[in-house]
């Protein structure tokens, strides 16, 4: 009898439902099928009695009363396995390799040069001037052709008392420039830079 699963199945008294897969502990036993119905209950139903039909489905010339209850199917014993999940990282390190060496050496020169700078020196010249002038009063301090002027007064008596001015005193500002030449010590500074060799460049 070739195969009926999930066709359709209808009984003589209108029953209708479906064929199912072989289960245990029917799965081995040839002669019978598994029949949903549409409410749900299971029924085995001899395999002798099925009769195809064209359009696909099945007759069973049986009534409900007459059909087996199939028994109920033990749930399935599930079992569970961890299985790891792994995943590759990557993981960059970095370390110091010492490829060489450098020796700075510093070096002082010592030079000598000439500083002539010129020095400038201020002298005054004093000079005394006689004056018998007769003023009104006291002469300010005033300044010609670079030369300051300062006037000596006194009073007098007369018939009248006058300012008489008796001399002035020019002060005149000079400026002379020497030379001092002297020798001075500049330093100045030089690097050397060596190379020197690594330790593994001779393995």
């Amino acid at each position: 009898m070739q195969s009926v699963n999930s066709a359709v199945v209808r009984g003589t008294d209108g029953w209708c439902g479906t064929v199912l897969p072989p289960a245990p502990p029917t799965g081995s036993d040839p002669t019978h099928l598994r029949v949903q119905l549409e409410n749900g209950e299971h029924y085995l139903v001899p395999a002798a009695v099925v009769i195809p039909q064209p359009d696909g489905s099945v007759y069973v010339p049986l009534r409900v009363a007459e059909l087996v209850p199939a028994p109920r199917e033990e749930p399935a014993e599930t079992i569970y396995a961890v299985v790891p999940v792994l995943a590759e990282d990557l993981e960059v390190q970095k370390r110091l390799v010492e490829t060489g060496k450098v020796r700075i050496t510093k070096v002082v020169h010592e030079r000598e040069t000439l500083v002539d700078e010129p020095l400038f020196q201020d002298n005054v010249a004093i000079t005394r001037v006689p004056m018998q002038r007769v003023v009104d009063g006291p002469v300010p301090v005033r300044e010609e052709h670079g030369t300051t002027i300062i006037s000596v007064v006194e009073e007098v008596l007369v018939v009248e008392k006058r300012w008489m001015l008796r001399e002035e005193i020019h002060i005149r500002q000079q400026r002379i420039e020497t030379h001092q030449p002297q020798r001075v010590t500049l330093r100045s500074e030089e690097v050397q830079v060596e190379r020197v060799p690594h330790a593994d460049a001779d393995i």
